[in-house]
Formats: C-alpha cells, sequence, structure tokens
C-alpha cells in the first residue's frame, strides 16, 4: 500500500526453480482420461496468481535446511487445496470473475465446479500420501477442515450487516490464515526445525494469511478493477461486510448505514451509492484503519523469525510482509 517492497519474484528467487516444478505438478497431477479436467486446470494456470503459500513453504524448508524433492510436493499439494477452495468459493460467492477472466462456475456450470472442487480436493490428498509423513498428513487435514468450517461459518453471516470485527477475524483466520500457518510449519517439518522453531514459522505464516487478507478487504475498496480482474467492491455487492465497511458502519454519518444495508439487501450499488460510499470510507478513516490493522498483522508476523538464525531464506520471509501490504492485485 504506501510501503514498497522488492517483486515477489525478486523475494523467492532462490526457489524460482522449485516454484517452476510446483506449476508442473500441478499440471502433470491434473492430466486425466476426462479431458474436462485437463482443460479447466489448464484454465485455471493461464490465470496466473501469486503462488505465496507454495513459496512460503518452499523457503521455510529452506530456512531449516530442507532443499529435497518432498517440499515441492507438498508446495503443490497445497496449491491443490487452495485451487480447490477459490473454485467452490467462487460458486457459492457468486463472483463471475477470477484474475480477470471467467470464473470456472461461470464457464462450466455449478455441477461441473463441484465436482472439479471436489476432484482437487482428493488429488491433494492422493498426493500427500505418496509420502510417508502422517505428521503433515494430519496438518493438511486439518487446515483443510478449519477452511471449510470458515466458508459455512462466513455463509451464516453472509448479509449481515451487524457482524462484528472479531466475527469477520474469524472467518479471515480460518478461511486464509490457517493454511498460510500450515505452509510455513511444513516447511519446518521437513528441515530440521526444533518444536518452538515450527511454532515459530506457524505464528508467521499465521499472521502473514491474517495481514493478506485485510489487504484484500482495503483492496476490495481501493484498486483498480482492471487490475484486480473483478468489479471494485465485490464483496459488499456479495453480501460480504469486510473490515473498511464494518469500521464505517461503527461511525455512521449521512445516512451511509442505510446505503450499505441496501446495497446488501439488493446485492447491487449504483455509481451514485460507490461515489457516497468510497468518500465516506476515506473522509471516517476506515481504509486507514484497515490499513493500520494490516500493518499490525505483518508485524506480528515478523517477530516469531526471531527464532532463526540470520540468512538469505530469514531475509526473504522478513520482507514478505512487506510485499503483502505493497501489492496491488
Amino acid at each position: 500500500m504506501q510501503k514498497t517492497s522488492p517483486a515477489l519474484s525478486q523475494l523467492f528467487d532462490p526457489v524460482r526453480d522449485d516454484l517452476v516444478r510446483v506449476e508442473r505438478e500441478f499440471a502433470r497431477h491434473v492430466e486425466s482420461h476426462v479431458e474436462l479436467i485437463p482443460q479447466i486446470g489448464r484454465y485455471i494456470q493461464q490465470s496466473g496468481g501469486k503462488r505465496v503459500r507454495p513459496a512460503v513453504l518452499l523457503m521455510a524448508a529452506r530456512l531449516c535446511g530442507y532443499t529435497g524433492d518432498r517440499a515441492v510436493l507438498y508446495a503443490s499439494v497445497v496449491e491443490f487445496i487452495h485451487t480447490a477452495t477459490l473454485v467452490h468459493d467462487d460458486m457459492i460467492d457468486g463472483s463471475d470473475w477470477r484474475r480477470g477472466q471467467m470464473a470456472v462456475h461461470s464457464r462450466w456450470g455449478n455441477d461441473v465446479t463441484v465436482l472439479l472442487g471436489d476432484y482437487l480436493y482428493i488429488k491433494s490428498m492422493a498426493l500427500a500420501l505418496t509420502l510417508d509423513m502422517l505428521h503433515v498428513i494430519r496438518l493438511l487435514c486439518d487446515v483443510t477442515l478449519r477452511m471449510i468450517e470458515g466458508e459455512l461459518y462466513q455463509l451464516t453471516k453472509n448479509g449481515d450487516v451487524d457482524i462484528s470485527e472479531e466475527e469477520h477475524l474469524e472467518i479471515i483466520r480460518r478461511k486464509t490464515a490457517y493454511l498460510f500457518g500450515g505452509c510455513a510449519e511444513i516447511g519446518g517439518m521437513l528441515g530440521d526445525a526444533s518444536p518452538e522453531q515450527r511454532a515459530a514459522l506457524r505464528e508467521y505464516g499465521f499472521n502473514l494469511g491474517i495481514a493478506f487478507q485485510l489487504v484484500d478487504d482495503v483492496l476490495d475498496l481501493t484498486g483498480d478493477q482492471h487490475v484486480l480482474g473483478k468489479p471494485v467492491a465485490s464483496d459488499l455487492r456479495e453480501g460480504k461486510v469486510t473490515l473498511p465497511i464494518l469500521y464505517l458502519l461503527g461511525r455512521s454519518k449521512n445516512g451511509i448505514a442505510d446505503v450499505v444495508r441496501e446495497i446488501v439487501r439488493e446485492r447491487a450499488m449504483s455509481a451514485e451509492q460507490w461515489q457516497q460510499l468510497s468518500k465516506e470510507l476515506v473522509e471516517q478513516g476506515a481504509i486507514d484503519y484497515a490499513v493500520c490493522k494490516a500493518e499490525s498483522f505483518a508485524d506480528r508476523a515478523r517477530k516469531p523469525l526471531d527464532a532463526f538464525p540470520p540468512s538469505a531464506e530469514r531475509d526473504a520471509l522478513l520482507a514478505l510482509p512487506d510485499y503483502v501490504l505493497s501489492r496491488d492485485r
């Protein structure tokens, strides 16, 4: 946001080749005699994506002294889980666009999307089971269950303009933070991390994930539609009240609460409503509040890395929160 940081490709230059291998593994494991599966897999891959989660796993493994092939496999597993979540979430939320192209459910329909998401989830666990590391599989299952619980919890709060900040943060923890934390911890499991260092990595990833999602909350309301690849204020149009809107509602002036309630009720927003809402978000400090929250969690992410000696990998992980805060998509 207001901070500057190296590009993600620079931060993770030491694991660039491994990230390329993760892409290849993804493509290889969506191959099927049912042509529709690799067709959609290629469609998803061409939309890009930051690959932050697998990169965190790979760099955490390097930090803990591991450079073998297992890191690439588990990074691929994480990408399968994340992708399954995305295709299901877009369908549930009614999001027609993802990264500048039609969402999977918009192009192929809900029936295909449900089954594809199921396929990706099962494929992720099948991949994980090719290695005899039951403790990692338990962690992956726990993270995946928390993510599904988070989606269900969010559904119970969808359209609720009286949702509390703590309830919103709990959704973020389950839908986003636990997977980030799991990625970092798996890196420690693969290396020679002590129990304390594994806990530190988990804490790092967990807080990084919250910061990541809070930045998403802000970008949804302040980003460029062409850069985001979806309409501005998509969350509110889908009935999801995020942190900047929550802060604004707590300081409601000029009838803005009524405007928000109407948008959520109608699942639509006029140009006039957006003009009024965006003006109030800035003037009431709602955007600044959410940015400060994101910065606070980014700071919390850095502190646990004191458990590790100085290294290039530690420097990259320390710089990643700045990238998260400065990104524009």
